[in-house]
């Protein structure tokens, strides 16, 4: 083999492993977020700082929504173990509710406060996505039929 293939040989190799680390590392990267949204203990455990978007899903506690100048409303999302407060400026959906199952899109501020861009209510009274369907369940707050 003279140099000149062996150069090639090298380059090749190099170029194949590179690409390898950069696959492995965009697959590491989307395996943590992969998940439709985060329950409260979620967030406490996975510890994730503020700034970062995410969803964040849960029940709106009960007596917690609170409306505040123009749009702006305040309400807590809890998945029985742990509460995360979130602050929304915007239109509700019709279906929003104390009680019932909401998904927010928006990110933690320092204060540890969601603050919300998107909040979505669940279509109907039977519906729940399955996410939190499963996270009420880890938390032992899930009870068939309600």
């Amino acid at each position: 083999m003279n140099a000149k293939k062996r150069r090639r040989l090298y380059f090749a190799a190099a170029l194949v492993g590179a690409g390898g680390i950069l696959a492995a590392a965009i697959v590491y990267q989307l395996g943590n977020n992969v998940l439709y949204f985060y329950s409260p203990s979620d967030v406490a455990q996975k510890h994730v700082e503020p700034g970062v978007a995410f969803r964040i899903g849960g029940l709106v506690e009960k007596a917690s929504v609170r409306h505040g100048a123009s749009a702006d409303v305040h309400f807590v999302v809890t998945d029985g173990a742990r509460s995360v407060p979130v602050e929304f400026a915007g239109v509700l959906p019709a279906l929003f509710r104390e009680g019932q199952g909401v998904v927010a899109t928006g990110a933690l501020n320092p204060g540890g406060t969601f603050q919300a861009t998107e909040v979505l209510a669940k279509h109907d009274e039977k519906y729940m996505p399955p996410e939190l369907v499963a996270a009420l369940k880890r938390q032992g707050r899930w009870k068939e039929g309600e």
